[in-house]
């Protein structure tokens, strides 16, 4: 499960998922728009506009899904429903997996029934090499023992693991900076896949 706003999708998210999958060898990938994302202001365009723009930036790319799990179910989108909604998907013995950022795993104690996250999912960070913060005293006692250094000792359990991994790429591009360029009629020129530029343009979106 890799979750987001995705507003809107670009090669960043893209390309993190397609390392995701080869470097955990993960059956697939579930990219999950949020709908009413809590931590962060309403997104610039539609859950669907969004879900529409992920499915045609992930075209035919093997082991990545677009999942609309959160667009069908009302109320804020917090990362422990998704979970438990894959979990009866999957069962009880599947390897499931939450992929976040390292900006948003600092502030994992305060997300919704954090001890729940482990309860039904492996945590895996996406390492940034250049930050290297203290963390606070409550995602330490949160992340306490659960740690692991590879892969494999993260995968001999369901569930409740934490392992953090450096991608290859970290492309270092902002939905932020997209939306504003744009705006401002700015090129996004390889940042976003081709499909979803002409989607954007298509539709006059983020204008």
């Amino acid at each position: 499960m890799l979750g987001g706003t995705f507003d809107p999708v670009h090669l960043g998210h893209l390309r993190s998922a397609v390392e995701l999958h080869e470097a955990l060898a993960l059956d697939r990938v579930h990219l999950i728009p949020a709908n009413m994302p809590p931590h962060r202001e309403d997104p610039g365009v539609s859950s669907e506009q969004r879900l529409t723009m992920l499915k045609v930036g992930i075209g035919d790319t093997p082991g990545l899904v677009a999942d609309d799990r959160e667009l069908r179910r009302d109320g804020p989108s917090y990362s422990s429903d998704t979970l438990a909604s894959l979990r009866e998907v999957f069962g009880t013995q599947a390897r499931i997996v939450m992929a976040i950022g390292h900006d948003a795993f600092l502030k994992l104690d305060s997300w919704h029934q954090p001890e729940r996250l482990f309860e039904l999912a492996h945590v895996v960070v996406i390492e940034r090499p250049d930050h290297q913060d203290s963390l606070p005293a409550a995602l330490r006692s949160l992340i306490e023992k659960r740690e692991v250094a590879t892969p494999q000792a993260l995968f001999t359990a369901p569930a409740g693991g934490l392992l953090r991994l450096s991608l290859p790429s970290r492309m270092a591009i902002s939905a932020t900076d997209i939306r504003h360029r744009l705006a401002s009629g700015r090129s996004v020129r390889y940042l976003l896949p081709d499909a979803v530029e002409r989607h954007i343009q298509t539709h006059g979106l983020y204008r």
